[in-house]
């Protein structure tokens, strides 16, 4: 058998993650999980009475749209984390930067979706 690896990957060591199928999959899974969530806010929000404060608020005050509400943010976020990070591998070249993009991503991601989430959860624990 012939060894197609070139002695620069041999002395690296660079070869396959073992990472990809997962993050295929869990962008697959966000993405299907998405798709009646986008679906249930879309038709939700547009069939509100008013789309003032008061009627978002009373709204997102009852359990099951919280719930779903929470869901949303949660599979929203981490969707976006990943596909992020494939963009950032893509095309962010130097190893220094792309580890900083990817680790200022997931920062940002957890952040927003930790601060939606006790967003929800105020107001549905408010009234």
């Amino acid at each position: 058998m012939s060894n197609y690896r070139t002695p620069l990957k041999n002395v690296k060591g660079l070869g396959s993650a073992k990472e990809g199928t997962s993050h295929f999959w869990a962008q697959r899974v966000t993405a299907i999980a998405l798709v009646p969530l986008v679906l249930w806010l879309g038709f939700s929000v547009a069939a509100l009475p008013g789309m003032d404060y008061v009627a978002i608020r009373e709204w997102l005050s009852q359990p099951f749209n919280a719930i779903v509400m929470i869901l949303f943010m949660i599979a929203g976020f981490y969707h976006a984390r990943l596909g992020l990070q494939v963009v950032i591998e893509d095309y962010i070249g130097p190893h220094g930067p792309r580890t900083a993009a990817i680790i200022a991503v997931n920062f940002a991601a957890a952040a927003l979706g930790v601060t939606g989430v006790f967003s929800v959860l105020r107001i549905a624990l408010a009234s």
